[in-house]
This record gives structure tokens, C-alpha cells and sequence, in this order.
């Protein structure tokens, strides 16, 4: 099921043995589009620390009550490795994160999450953890904030379009599938819903998503979504 990752901005965590805190970011792969971490707001449980969560940690989501649901001891999650909030993360970081909880790394083979197209609870054997060499000094360019990519604006080949809004992500897999985009006045300031494929690049310098479409294919598109939807 496909949902906008931002109705998860704020909601509450509850890990096995209490509340942690509220959704604050999340971190995805602008290569792969897959959403890799989210980012907790401890509040003043763990005062002045960023706290990340695989999806491997993730549960049911309680819509009702508006909480998400972690797999996890608050005291595992204190132990974890700490990250500093103002760097970048870092693929040593990954290493240690993945190592402390045990999980597979999803950057160690051929599927989306390393051994298949799922986050897994199955831990890796001895060897496989082991297997996971250093990488000193080497920052994961890929991983963006989600917050930050939220206000970009979006570049069509023939000028622009609006801004993104939000990811629409699979609840399963944790694959982004598409880029939430307020239109512009082109086309009446509707919400239109643009395929990660067809994005080009991201420019982070000029806060611009560029994608391989004209406004004539994007509208032809969106009025497609609308003509199924009324169908």
C-alpha cells in the first residue's frame, strides 16, 4: 500500500517498552529510492542526540492513535551508535549501526535490501557480520533528509511545474514510487504525482528536481490518474 510519508511527520514512536519520542525526518537513497532510515525526536529522553531507525526496527502503524510502532527496547536504542546531527551519514556509521543491531546491510547484495526486496528481521550468520569491512573517512552523498527535498522545486524540459510535497513510499519495502508535486499555476495548483523514474537529477545546490518530462506529458498524465480514479 502506498502512502505520503509526510502523514508520518510527527506521529508518536512506541518501542517494546514505552514511548521514544516523534517522527522528525527521514533519510532515503536518492540513487535507489528507498527510504533507509527515520529520524527521531527523543524529546528530553535522550536530550541533544539524533536517534535513527532502520526500517528493519519498524511495526505496525496505528493510524487511530497515530503512533508507529518500533520492534525495539528503549534500552537498545540508548546503546546504539551515536551520530552527530550536523554530519553526514556516514557508511562506517552504517557499519557499526548494522553490526550493533545485527541485520543484513542492505548495501551487501543484489536486492533492494541487500538479500531481498524487504526490510528482514532473519540476522545475518557470523560470517556475513564479520564480512563487513571498514570504510574509513567516506560519507554516503546518496542518503538525503526528506525535509530538505520537501520545497524543491521541480523542473520540467520546458520550465517549471511547482514544488515536491511529499514521497508517496510502499509501507512494505519502504520504496519511494513517487514525488508528491503542488502544481504551479499551469495547472490550476493542483497535487499531481510524478514516477521516481522519471526523475532526472537532484540538484541540492539550486534546491531543484529535474525530470525527463514536458508539462504536455505531465498533464496528460495526471488527467489519465484522474480518468482511472473516476472510473
Amino acid at each position: 500500500m502506498l502512502q505520503n510519508i509526510k502523514d508520518l511527520f510527527g506521529e508518536k514512536l512506541a518501542a517494546s517498552d514505552g514511548d521514544i519520542g516523534h517522527v522528525k525526518d527521514f533519510y532515503f537513497d536518492d540513487k535507489t529510492w528507498v527510504v533507509r532510515y527515520l529520524v527521531v525526536d527523543t524529546g528530553s529522553w535522550l536530550t541533544g542526540r539524533q536517534v535513527m531507525l532502520s526500517p528493519h526496527a519498524l511495526g505496525k502503524w496505528d493510524r487511530e492513535k497515530k503512533t508507529l510502532q518500533v520492534n525495539l527496547h528503549k534500552k537498545q536504542i540508548e546503546n546504539s551508535p551515536s551520530i552527530e546531527s550536523h554530519k553526514p551519514v556516514s557508511r562506517q556509521y552504517e557499519i557499526d549501526y548494522y553490526r550493533y543491531y545485527g541485520w543484513p546491510a542492505y548495501w551487501e547484495g543484489g536486492g533492494m535490501w541487500g538479500l531481498g526486496g524487504f526490510p528482514m528481521v532473519l540476522p545475518p550468520s557470523k560470517d556475513e557480520l564479520e564480512a563487513l569491512q571498514p570504510f574509513r573517512h567516506r560519507d554516503d552523498k546518496h542518503l538525503q533528509s526528506m525535509k530538505a527535498v520537501t520545497g524543491y522545486a521541480l523542473q520540467a524540459r520546458d520550465g517549471a511545474i511547482g514544488t515536491v510535497s511529499g514521497l508517496m513510499v510502499d509501507d512494505k519495502s519502504w520504496a519511494i514510487r513517487e514525488l508528491v508535486v503542488e502544481a504551479g499555476h499551469w495547472y490550476s495548483g493542483k497535487e499531481i504525482l510524478i514516477a521516481c523514474a522519471k526523475v532526472e537529477r537532484i540538484s541540492y545546490e539550486e534546491s531543484k528536481v529535474f525530470v525527463t518530462l514536458t508539462k504536455a506529458d505531465i498533464q496528460q498524465t495526471a488527467e489519465s490518474h484522474l480518468v482511472k480514479a473516476g472510473a
